[in-house]
């Protein structure tokens, strides 16, 4: 089915670029659209960094719309909040709570650690092509430590298969990370898990285009800006770019929140949301004591990572529309985050600060597969995790747009009409 089928795909983040090489694979002709002048650079570029397979907790949960108030009242609080005269914000709330239900949240949890594990074994596979090293990927393992009884013990009641993991009380955490001599006397625990990965998404992204630019199937890369979809008899027939109008057999939209506006002229409804988050890139030095496993700060929604020689420090949830611009008074609550959690950790006053929307469901569960038109297909909506996802997410498209039934079911992960 897929020999010699042109399929066009929307958006050079790490989501679209998975997206096109595994299609390559597949047998498809790819073009690639991305609206800037390089790949990965608006949400893949300085993203937290971490490929976090098994702790995939979805931001919608039991007590969560009650934290979040209390948040928005603290001074380096996790979320800020500014209301909009635009109903899709006000809808993706509504839709948010209604699934801030502890079961809502065990199914999805289960779903997306399916979606997880195929993702790392994707990434393994991918390994034949194009070696780890090529984008600093190393085994760190993933910590996250509780600042309170309350959560660190929500944490150890939730179900959890991982047989490897390890519970640890509040002072031992410095013990497996000196990197957490300060903090480790204010923690209650922590949980580690040791088959979690760090890597540079961006340096992953431009790995991945040289594969992409040299496979025989590829046709080209057009930096342009996709504007409309054009729908005759039932299908879509082009898409309109400011460079002119773009046929194919098959058309994929995964660029990230921009999906949702360039799926609204084609009438599709995607229930996304931009949540801005942050982060500072941190210069290493010998003097520095920097983590060697990668941290989460569950309470303060900041995480660690050491990449090369810089420590990654990603944090907040914005809730402010589509303005990428660097609000320096987040960046100052994140910098002192960092200093008062791990003030020996790297060169803080020569960081460099990032911001970049996340492409969120309100569920958290990112939109793969199929739409009502039959060559329209959607991989969007990975919310944080799209590096984690990128590689299961375009293995799982592949399958369904070669008339492969999918290794799971879809539930969740399925766009609804």
């Amino acid at each position: 089915m897929a020999r010699g089928r042109q399929v066009v795909v929307i958006g050079g983040g790490v989501v679209g670029l998975a997206s096109a090489w595994w299609l390559l694979e597949a047998g498809f002709r790819v073009t690639l659209l991305e609206r800037f002048p390089t790949v990965a650079s608006a949400a893949s570029y300085r993203n937290g960094g971490q490929l976090s397979y098994r702790y995939v907790s979805p931001l919608a949960d039991e007590g969560v719309p009650k934290k979040a108030l209390q948040w928005l009242f603290e001074r380096d609080g996790p979320f800020r909040f500014r209301p909009e005269a635009d109903y899709r914000q006000w809808r993706w709330m509504a839709q948010f709570l209604k699934n801030c239900k502890a079961d809502a949240n065990a199914r999805t949890t289960a779903k997306l650690l399916q979606l997880g594990e195929l993702s790392r074994l994707s990434l393994s596979l991918l390994e034949l092509k194009l070696p780890l090293s090529e984008f600093k990927w190393r085994n760190a393992g993933k910590l996250v430590v509780y600042r309170t009884d309350e959560a660190f013990k929500a944490a150890l009641d939730k179900p959890d298969t991982d047989e490897n993991r390890a519970v640890l009380w509040g002072r031992d955490t410095a013990r497996i990370e000196p990197a957490l001599a300060e903090m480790a006397p204010k923690l209650a625990g922590g949980i580690f898990n040791p088959g979690e990965a760090v890597a540079d998404c961006y340096a992953f992204c431009l790995a991945l285009e040289k594969r992409i630019y040299a496979h025989p199937r590829f046709e080209r890369c057009m930096h342009t800006a996709a504007r409309t979809i054009f729908v005759e008899h039932g299908k879509v027939t082009a898409i309109e770019t400011d460079a002119g109008w773009l046929s194919a057999d098959h058309y994929v939209l995964a660029a990230g929140i921009q999906s949702r506006d360039l799926a609204a002229t084609a009438n599709l409804d995607l229930p996304m949301y931009p949540l801005k988050g942050y982060s500072l890139t941190a210069p290493i030095r010998s003097e520095h004591v920097a983590p060697n496993i990668s941290v989460t700060d569950f309470e303060r929604k900041t995480l660690y990572a050491r990449i090369g020689k810089e420590l990654r420090i990603a944090a907040m949830v914005d809730m402010v529309g589509e303005s990428t611009r660097i609000d320096r008074r987040r960046i100052a609550s994140l910098s002192r985050l960092a200093r008062e959690s791990m003030p020996h950790a790297a060169d803080y006053d020569k960081a460099e600060a990032w911001a970049g929307l996340r492409p969120a469901t309100p569920n958290s569960a990112p939109i793969i597969g199929p739409t009502p038109y039959p060559n329209l297909w959607l991989n969007v909506g990975h919310g944080p995790l799209g590096f984690t996802f990128a590689c299961g997410s375009a293995s799982l498209l592949a399958t369904m747009m070669r008339g492969k039934e999918p290794p799971f079911e879809l539930d969740c992960l399925a766009y609804k009409v």
